[in-house]
């Protein structure tokens, strides 16, 4: 832990140190802190009169004269001791004491009145680190802010309570049976040490069977693959998941199959929401409006025969679009299957595929 503080002195002094890093770095010479816990402990000893200093200078400031000034006055208001008060920071409570004006009409700035929570640097941390602000970056903004830097390793400490949460959230003991669930992959910028490059992020959200909805979990991974989602579902597996209802998933080859190994019993049913942005593509911009329409027409039907007609005229219609409507004839037994349900049902299982609130 040293060496990373000698390591920020070093960088400091590359350039012209500003008196905040002149003060950090006679912090480090002088006091030898050897863990974050030793700078807490010695910011706590030092915060407090460096608060309580800025107050007294307020209240010169305010009454106009100095507090051993025995010369005549311009006011009437006087100093009027002073009032304890424990200050919240990131280094911990801060016990100070804050002065009075005998009028009462004295407004502290640095630590107003009837404010104790002055922390707030945790997150800022984590708001910055999550839009991907590296730890210098971090560091020179909260010196900004607040007039002292905090090192690499502070930061980290910071960001690793969460990291901890979010392992913990990851690692939770799931229902054993769940009505409906949704997988999906999104590709997202991700900024590391060196680069900032696409990941495929794997998400899986789910109906427990009170109609509750839950995210099981979010993974992170180079690319979207089969082999990929055969351990997400292994994982839900050894997190508790039994049994499945209905699994809605895109057209990635080998996923169906691989989610069938796992939850032999799962009706795979493909998403309508893909089925329409992968037709969709092929269709005009001024048309999608009527492309949709009669989309709807056919997974909405009240039955299969019905949907069946309306296929038929959805293909006439938009023959001279072939690839959109191969999209449907290469899936069809995925919507057929729909109206292997009541009425009810069909109306749930779409709704939920097209992201809407349930009823």
């Amino acid at each position: 832990m040293k060496g990373l503080f000698m390591e920020e002195l070093t960088s400091m002094a590359k350039h012209e140190k500003t008196p905040q890093e002149l003060f950090a770095e006679r912090f480090v010479k002088e006091l030898q802190p050897k863990s974050v816990e030793d700078v807490e402990t010695y910011l706590k000893s030092i915060l407090g009169p460096i608060f309580e200093s800025m107050l007294k200078g307020e209240l010169e400031a305010h009454l106009g004269y100095e507090s051993n000034d025995h010369q005549p006055k311009e006011t009437s208001n006087r100093r009027n001791g002073f009032i304890q008060k424990t200050l919240k920071s990131s280094a911990g409570e801060i016990p100070i004491k804050s002065p009075r004006d005998r009028d009462g009409t004295f407004t502290p700035i640095c630590v107003p009145k009837r404010k104790t929570d002055i922390s707030g640097i945790e997150d800022k941390v984590i708001s910055m680190y999550a839009k991907g602000m590296s730890q210098r970056d971090i560091s020179d903004v909260i010196k900004d802010i607040y007039g002292f830097k905090l090192s690499a390793s502070q930061i980290s400490i910071i960001t690793d309570n969460v990291i901890d949460e979010m392992l913990k959230w990851q690692e939770r003991p799931l229902n054993k049976m769940y009505s409906f669930m949704f997988v999906d992959c999104l590709y997202v910028s991700i900024r590391t040490e060196f680069e900032t490059k696409k990941h495929a992020v794997y998400c899986i959200v789910a109906y427990d069977l009170s109609g509750k909805k839950d995210i099981l979990g979010l993974w992170i991974a180079e690319n979207e693959s089969k082999s990929e989602w055969a351990k997400i579902f292994d994982e839900l597996k050894r997190r508790g998941v039994e049994d499945i209802g209905f699994i809605s998933m895109d057209g990635l080859p080998g996923l169906e199959e691989g989610a069938k190994n796992i939850f032999p019993k799962a009706i795979v049913q493909r998403c309508i929401v893909h089925l329409i942005r992968n037709s969709i593509k092929y269709i005009p911009a001024k048309l999608y409006k009527e492309f949709t329409a009669n989309l709807k027409l056919i997974y909405r039907a009240p039955n299969k025969k019905v949907a069946l007609l309306e296929f038929e005229k959805f293909k006439e219609r938009w023959h001279e679009y072939p690839g959109a409507v191969k999209v449907w004839e290469n899936n069809w037994n995925h919507v057929e299957q729909l109206f292997n349900y009541t009425l009810k049902s069909r109306h749930f299982i779409p709704r939920i595929m097209l992201g809407q609130v349930l009823p």
